[in-house]
């Protein structure tokens, strides 16, 4: 628990407060932009650095869990979770763990819910290992058994992917398209979610596109994402008519 730091802003309201968790060989600050965002919508935020590299899913869900309890007692609504990559595993763990009384609603971006084939190609690559660690060898596709052994989630999900990816290797050779160089779209899903919604952005990218960040807070207050603008759908609908024919 020593490494464990936390940033921590209740600049909003305390009706309702959203809990931050990067991915794997992240920082908190990379969710920084977002966290300023969800302040400005009026949400306290937890925007939490732990051992991602070092510990399995497991283990990080038992050191994340008494900063998210402390912060939990000052917020008098719901404890929302926003996570990016394997953050929303971690996620998934910890509220199987040690679901806060107030649970309120999960933001996933660029989540590997179904694995990572990344993952898959690279787990027995002795540098994959070493620097990964024993969390990244629970993001392979199957054999989850952290994940495969919590209960079914009663809450509300909601799914933000990415289909642009920077690394043609990747986005090209390693993982079904679409996908956003890291994890594919379809990886991102899995059946008990509420509502999901596709972004013009990379892994990355996902944690600064100004639609992430609308959609984010549009799921945390109304349990759903925005609908695609009237012209976009039709747009959308022209291109499959166009496809069937």
């Amino acid at each position: 628990m020593a490494s464990l730091r936390r940033r921590r802003h209740q600049n909003g309201p305390r009706h309702a407060g959203v809990v931050l968790l990067h991915g794997i060989a992240g920082r908190s600050l990379m969710l920084r932009p977002l966290e300023k965002r969800l302040q400005r919508a009026g949400f306290a935020t937890l925007n939490l650095d732990y051992e991602s590299r070092k510990k399995p899913l497991e283990r990080l869900a038992e050191d994340i869990h008494p900063a998210i309890t402390d912060f939990a007692a000052a917020i008098d609504g719901p404890i929302h979770f926003v996570t990016h990559s394997m953050g929303g595993l971690l996620a998934r763990v910890t509220i199987g763990r040690h679901r806060p009384p107030r649970l309120g609603r999960v933001v996933m971006l660029g989540t590997p819910n179904g694995g990572s084939e990344v993952a898959d190609r690279l787990q027995n690559v002795a540098l994959y290992r070493a620097y990964f660690g024993p969390a990244g060898l629970q993001l392979v596709t199957k054999n989850n058994v952290a994940l495969a052994s919590l209960p079914p989630a009663d809450y509300e999900i909601g799914v933000i992917a990415g289909n642009r990816f920077l690394d043609p290797i990747a986005g090209l050779f390693l993982l079904p398209w679409p996908n956003d160089g890291r994890v594919s779209v379809e990886s991102c899903k899995f059946a008990e979610m509420t509502d999901y919604t596709v972004i013009k952005a990379s892994h990355m990218g996902l944690l600064v596109h100004p639609t992430s960040f609308r959609q984010t807070v549009a799921f945390l207050r109304d349990g759903q994402f925005e609908p695609a603008s009237p012209l976009l759908r039709g747009v959308i609908a022209e291109i499959g008519r166009r496809a069937a024919s």
